[in-house]
């Protein structure tokens, strides 16, 4: 469905030239500047839903709203955006969250014009990652969203925000370089270069070719997910991160892995990820079991928040493994219900230490009498983390679950051991978020703070949490109102990555010893050598 006004390249502008605006305008203590983000925010977020609402199709498969335009004719580089619906729920879940996250940040009295305007061009980096499908476009759009995290963290963050920020931007730019050498490389494969992704995703590439793409596309991508173990740059930067910017780094950056994993690697890479897919698997298993462990060890709140982030986005890995429409469901449920859920309860970390001025849950205790709000959205969005049935995590994490385990994909052996494992991590869970809740809330009051004046949450901080936390309870008692719009393209993804087995149980790869294909489904010489896959 092609539409005639521009919706999304305003959507995707707006913000970033709104931002230019910022240093000129007339503002003294800061409270102006707030007001103007603030509002463009909100424009920006009330123009994509009623585009969506005027415009999208739920039950249209394809690329609806298409814009393209010939921006730079010598190097091929259009201005193509369009959405799906694999994309159109993580550009809604960016527009709340960041809205959100600037409203968040009320009390930013330092450098505020440079704040806020960085706020509002990593909003334009984030519509036009999910919206570009132009792989040079959504390459520069990636670059765009590191350079304003990487000063949020360092001006804005704790005593350690140096380090944590040269570390995000080390990991996260080294990995960037593995998309533009992929993106390069598929653009001048054969006779015709395109950087249009639709055309890309046609071309028929040497399985050799693909597979070595797909391998730098999963380190790029693995880094932002994260990925174990490329994931030591998350702790880190979300323990040094004021709570806005941790609310945007887990709500939304994180996605932004597991949708390119789904728009490239799975959909554009197809051959490719027949071989990958039981190594991703694993990886989901590790990241699920490793996250939820080390979390349980962790003393300082957001860090165990932090890896608990990686432990949930091991559920996306399985869920892309499935090779089913319920198991990809389940990840793309995932991803929303985990940015609204990581938002707030990196919110509620950021309230909570405006209060005791510490991180440290062992210095913690007794908050509840003098927080009672506080305790209370902490106590929802803890349940909604551990996956309780109602909330919308649970929904995710079962369909993931429900897709893996009844995928005739698998042997019934791996199958077994992965789904077993995974189960300890669910187990995990509730004992560190449980801990969690108990050390913050419960017990006599720390002799840091006794005696001193613990406000309950604010009507503004009231209001932040709750915006975040129905959706997710919405969603869990009627997950119909989120599926409904990526359902016929999670079947068409699904359809298209298990119609390649076929073509490529008939490729030998010259890398490896080739098997002989029979009537069950044998992608790969690996899968046949590790007995992972029939």
């Amino acid at each position: 469905m092609d539409t005639q006004f521009p919706w999304l390249t305003i959507a995707t502008l707006l913000p970033l030239a709104a931002s230019l605006f910022i240093p000129v305008l007339p503002d003294k203590y800061g409270k102006t500047i707030r007001w103007y983000a603030l509002s463009v925010a909100l424009i920006d977020f009330a123009l994509i839903v009623y585009a969506f609402w005027q415009n999208y199709d739920f039950q249209n498969p394809d690329f609806q709203l298409v814009e393209t335009i010939n921006w730079i004719p010598q190097i091929g580089l259009h201005w193509s955006l369009a959405v799906d619906g694999i994309s159109m729920p993580l550009v809604l879940l960016s527009a709340l969250v960041t809205t959100l996250a600037i409203l968040a940040s009320w009390k930013v009295t330092e450098k505020p014009r440079l704040f806020y305007f960085l706020m509002l061009a990593m909003f334009s980096a984030q519509i036009g990652v999910f919206c570009a499908q132009d792989i040079l476009l959504f390459f520069l759009m990636w670059e765009l969203e590191l350079v304003p995290v990487y000063i949020l963290i360092s001006i804005w963050g704790g005593p350690k925000r140096l380090y944590a920020a040269t570390k995000f931007i080390i990991y996260t730019a080294v990995g960037s370089i593995f998309i533009l050498v992929a993106a390069l490389a598929m653009a001048f494969y054969g006779g015709n270069v395109t950087f249009d992704m639709r055309e890309l995703g046609l071309k028929d590439y040497s399985l050799t070719f693909e597979l070595c793409v797909y391998a730098a596309l999963l380190i790029a991508y693995g880094v932002k997910l994260p990925i174990f173990p490329l994931h030591t740059w998350l702790p880190d930067a979300h323990g040094e991160a004021s709570a806005p910017v941790s609310m945007i780094l887990a709500g939304v950056l994180l996605k932004m892995g597991g949708y390119a994993l789904i728009r490239m690697n799975m959909e554009m890479l197809p051959n490719a990820h027949l071989y990958f897919a039981p190594l991703l698997a694993v990886l989901g298993v590790v990241n699920i079991v490793y996250g939820a462990i080390i979390s349980f060890a962790q003393q300082n709140l957001k860090r165990r928040m932090a890896y608990s982030s990686i432990s949930h986005m091991g559920f996306v890995l399985l869920g892309i493994a499935s090779y089913t429409e319920i198991g990809l469901s389940g990840a793309v449920l995932q991803m929303v219900s985990h940015g609204l859920i990581a938002a707030a309860l990196f919110y509620l970390s950021g309230v909570t230490y405006d209060r005791t001025h510490t991180l440290a849950l062992d210095k913690m205790g007794g908050l509840a009498k003098s927080m009672p709000t506080v305790f209370a959205l902490f106590t929802i969005g803890s349940m909604a983390s551990l996956a309780l049935p109602g909330m919308s995590g649970f929904v995710g994490e079962l369909g993931v679950f429900l897709g893996f385990a009844t995928s005739d994909s698998y042997t019934d052996t791996f199958k077994t051991v992965v789904v077993l494992l995974s189960a300890v991590g669910l187990i995990i869970t509730p004992i560190y978020l449980l801990s969690m809740l108990r050390e913050m809330f419960y017990g006599t009051e720390s002799e840091d703070y006794k005696g001193e004046a613990l406000r309950d949450a604010k009507p503004r901080e009231v209001f932040i949490t709750v915006c975040l936390l129905l959706p997710v309870i919405g969603i869990g008692l009627y997950p119909k109102v989120l599926t409904q719009m990526y359902d016929v393209k999670t079947v068409e993804i699904a359809s298209h990555v298990r119609s390649a087995v076929s073509t490529v149980a008939h490729q030998p790869l010259e890398i490896l010893t080739q098997v002989s294909a029979t009537p069950q489904f044998k992608p790969s010489a690996t899968s046949e050598l590790l007995g992972i896959v029939k």
